[in-house]
């Protein structure tokens, strides 16, 4: 991942009457989700190909993921850390969280920066 990614510095405009409010933008969001690890595989869950969709609209963040598998031991806790951190970027006001399984998850959709780390090659 671009390491600049992970910078998510708060994107403001000034005004003659003041700054406004952060816009939350695409980078920051993906840079919080990829602080989000399954706890099984040493790799984040947005370069694992997880991460299906997601919107932004004035503050809001609405995500699209799925698990490696329907029966993953960490069904619960992977789509709410992904809303705790995604609720962490300035700006951001509302998160929802959707797990969908339509496409199934398959190898194919890591980066090769998670096929790399994984010896998938």
């Amino acid at each position: 991942m671009d390491d600049n990614l992970m910078k998510s510095e708060p994107v403001t405009t000034w005004t003659p009457d003041g700054e406004t409010a952060p816009v939350v933008t695409e980078d920051a969001v993906i840079a919080a989700i990829a602080t989000v690890y399954d706890p099984e595989i040493p790799v984040n869950i947005f370069e694992l190909g997880l991460i299906y969709a997601i919107e932004i609209e004035q503050g809001r963040v609405k995500v699209e993921m799925t698990l490696t598998a329907p029966a993953c031991p960490s069904a619960q806790e992977l789509p709410e850390a992904v809303r705790l951190a995604v609720g962490t970027v300035p700006g951001v006001a509302e998160v929802d969280v959707e797990t969908v399984w339509d496409p199934p998850w398959d190898p194919s959709r890591m980066s090769d920066e998670a096929r790399l780390a994984l010896n998938m090659y």
